[in-house]
């Protein structure tokens, strides 16, 4: 099982220190999400910083750039990783989309089938010289060796994406790579969700389920003592909160046996209460949730946890304190 650290992209000077730091530790490679800055800068310094170190986008927003500018930046950063970087694709939520990138949100899931295709059309141009994509939402017909990158020397890019409903998770073992579950996306929705509409989608296209990679962001309560996990737990009822209001995700709390979680967290949202937000997540579900383990347990917890379940393991708060960090590195190594 690879297991990565998940982080925000930070300040380019900062970059190939922790991408350095990062494989020291012994993980198997760095996420970086897509927030205030991109990620690909990111991924850039950290390929040149820290090479062998695998490198992913978890996710980049795909509808504001256009798919030959992301294949474009995809390519260039795996031949500058030496064939260790993987496409991490999203659709962000219409709000964002339309009313801060200023860009089409309609039909978002077929949208992103879409994209997928093109980018991956580009990727075969970039080798052949040849590009012709012609989808409902994407038309890309023209390329000269001018404005080609021209082939590289280690294999395609696998092209990801962020996947929840059952038709994203059928479209994602249809034409992507991997899918990136959700944060929420426990063992049990994996299996009742991710894994069978995986395996339909990729039977659909005459797929081996086993070739697209589930890759599981995991929230982690990790101490020796009661006091210090009770921190933890803390942040990580947070982060249930902020995730846990958006509609689209309720029916995750709900077959998990939380029914009506969204609900309480919207309505305390809406009031602008976040302390309220964070207060509708009970133990019970940072229990079903999260992974809550002394150091020395940690490794053995996800394992049993994710075993059979999850490709890639991805630490969502390992960069959370510098000495946890090394630690966090250790359980990687173990499950690794």
């Amino acid at each position: 099982m690879h297991v990565d650290a998940m982080t925000m992209p930070q300040p380019l000077l900062e970059v190939a220190d922790l991408a350095r730091r990062t494989q020291t530790a012994g993980f198997s490679g760095l996420l970086f999400t897509e927030t205030g800055r991109t990620p690909y800068l990111n991924a850039a310094v950290a390929a040149q910083a820290a090479p062998g170190l695998e490198l992913s986008t978890g996710v980049a927003v795909a509808f504001p750039r256009s798919p030959f500018v992301t294949a474009a930046t995809a390519w260039e950063l795996q031949e500058a990783a030496g064939g260790a970087f993987r496409l991490g694709l999203g659709t962000q939520v219409r709000t964002h989309v339309v009313r801060r990138y200023g860009v089409d949100f309609e039909h978002p899931g077929p949208r992103l089938r879409d994209y997928v295709l093109a980018v991956k059309a580009c990727f075969a141009a970039f080798r052949t010289g040849k590009l012709d994509h012609r989808g409902d939402f994407y038309s890309l017909d023209f390329i000269t060796p001018q404005w080609s990158p021209g082939p590289i020397d280690v294999p395609d890019p696998k092209v990801d994406i962020a996947a929840v409903n059952p038709w994203m998770l059928r479209m994602a073992g249809e034409v992507a790579d991997g899918i990136h579950v959700h944060p929420l996306g426990e063992p049990g929705y994996i299996r009742r969700h991710v894994l069978p509409n995986r395996a339909a989608g990729a039977e659909k296209a005459g797929r081996s389920p086993d070739d697209i990679a589930v890759i599981v962001p995991v929230m982690t309560i990790v101490g020796d003592t009661d006091e210090e996990r009770q921190r933890e737990r803390e942040l990580v009822r947070a982060s249930m909160s902020f995730y846990g209001s958006t509609p689209n995700y309720a029916f995750i709390w709900d077959e998990a046996g939380f029914e009506g979680t969204t609900a309480r967290i919207r309505e305390k949202q809406k009031a602008g209460d976040f302390a309220g937000m964070a207060a509708q997540i009970t133990d019970d579900h940072i229990a079903a949730f999260a992974t809550e383990s002394t150091w020395d347990g940690l490794a053995d917890a996800l394992r049993s946890k994710y075993d059979g379940v999850a490709t890639r393991l991805v630490l969502y708060n390992a960069l959370a304190d510098r000495e946890w960090f090394t630690r966090y590195g250790e359980v990687a190594q173990q499950l690794s």
